[in-house]
Parts: C-alpha cells; structure tokens; sequence
C-alpha cells in the first residue's frame, strides 16, 4: 500500500488468520518494521489494539491540504 491506507482498513498483506504475509520478507514496509508492540499498544484484548491503532492512524493522517493530487 504504497500512498497508507484509512483507517479500519485491513493492509493488503493481512492473512485470513491475521498474520502478516510478508513478515520477515524484505518487501515488508520498513513502518511495520519498525513499529514494535507495547502493552499500551496491545491493550486487554484485539479490540483495546485495534482501538489504539485507529487512534494512531487518526492522530498521524495527512491533512487535508497536505495531500497533492
């Protein structure tokens, strides 16, 4: 997903059973890379991290005006 991706929107490479297809393969986006879970992140349960990423993807979207057609 070479321009994001909205929120809610499950990433291309995402598995039937969640797991990330390109894990561990070179292609995988050096974002995903980098971005290591935490108990902040994580939450109780799926629900409390989906919430947070929303949140995270909400809080670092490109305005409005910034995006150039």
């Amino acid at each position: 997903m070479p321009h994001g991706k909205p929120a809610g929107v499950p990433c291309v490479q995402l598995l039937p059973d969640m797991r990330c297809a390109v894990f561990d393969k070179p292609e995988r986006p050096a974002f995903c890379g980098g971005l290591q879970p935490s108990a902040d992140m994580c939450g109780a349960d799926r629900n409390a991290a989906l919430l947070w990423l929303t949140q995270l993807d909400t809080a670092t979207a490109p305005s409005p005006h910034s995006v150039k057609a």
